[in-house]
């Protein structure tokens, strides 16, 4: 019995979509996850195998594997270890993803968290909760024990479980605090977001590895704790930028994207957690910014 390429491709480019976000929420990076999918595409195409009993299953193991190779490379390893990288923000139509995903899997928090996992707690965590396998795929995959797996789980899980309150906020609410924070941020109004920033807040700020500077104003180095100083630090930025924004979708919420004479700048994302701003993401690594979607009308956007 022999396979027809057509038949492989069609199969392939049905499981596209869902190869893709998984790659991505593996490595945080959309360009090297659509790499990692076409070198899976390649495998698929040059496999021994006529027949695959779950196409699904096989796709995405392969991609899981293709992934932690590339998560163990001293080069992604060393960019990984910056306190203030952060996953590629992206609009998921543009990025190939779509809605087959929940949104709450594809969230800036969420793949914050899965960041801070290590290579094989973010494997077993995706697998065990979004692709339902069982522990003697997943350990033969990450090449552990099944005991090994289930404590890698448990680990991962209760890292999830400390932020998982942000994952899921309506884009109602997700909007209104996003609109009400930068109205405060373009003001200078340290109480109005002190008010509207959960005391223990933390806010990211990733300029690349070489840092990027606008206005006299470096990006942050490190993560910074607390609404009062996240509050001042904002309110003093703010204004000096004069960069035109407009509310965007990405990862599936509203976000802020910052432009500087039509080229993205920056974009801003938050974690929101019983109406209150838990985490301020902002992303201004201009080779991680290539999935914004289209630009709005001329006209409807504002300085901030």
């Amino acid at each position: 019995m022999t396979r027809s390429t057509t038949d492989d491709l069609a199969v392939f480019e049905s499981h596209r979509a869902l190869l893709v976000a998984h790659a991505y929420r593996m490595l945080g990076d959309l360009g090297r996850a659509e790499d990692m999918v076409q070198d899976a595409w390649l495998r698929w195409d040059g496999r021994q195998e006529v027949e695959v009993d779950s196409p699904r299953a096989y796709l995405v193991t392969l991609v899981t594997r293709l992934c932690l190779n590339e998560l163990d490379s001293a080069k992604v390893r060393h960019e990984e270890s910056r306190s203030d990288r952060l996953p590629e923000p992206v609009d998921l139509d543009e990025g190939g993803i779509g809605r087959v995903e929940l949104l709450d899997q594809v969230s800036m928090a969420f793949l914050v968290v899965l960041q801070r996992l290590t290579p094989a707690e973010r494997a077993v965590l995706l697998l065990r909760d979004v692709f339902a396998f069982d522990y003697a795929e997943i350990a033969a995959l990450v090449g552990k024990t099944e005991a090994a797996c289930r404590k890698l789980l448990e680990r991962a899980r209760q890292n999830v479980a400390t932020e998982k309150r942000m994952f899921s906020t309506s884009p109602e609410v997700h909007r209104r605090l996003l609109q009400a924070f930068t109205q405060a941020a373009a003001e200078g109004d340290i109480d109005a977001l002190i008010a509207m920033l959960a005391e223990d807040a933390v806010m990211i700020t990733d300029g690349g590895p070489g840092g990027t500077r606008r206005g006299g104003v470096r990006n942050l180095p490190k993560p910074l704790h607390g609404s009062a100083r996240i509050a001042a630090f904002v309110a003093a930025t703010a204004g000096r930028s004069q960069l035109e924004s407009e509310i965007h979708e990405l990862n599936g919420q509203p976000a802020l994207v910052f432009y500087d004479e039509d080229v993205p700048f920056a974009a801003l994302l938050l974690g929101v957690a019983d109406a209150r701003v838990h985490r301020v993401f902002f992303h201004a690594d201009s080779a991680r910014l290539r999935y914004l979607g289209r630009r709005n009308p001329k006209g409807s956007g504002r300085h901030l």
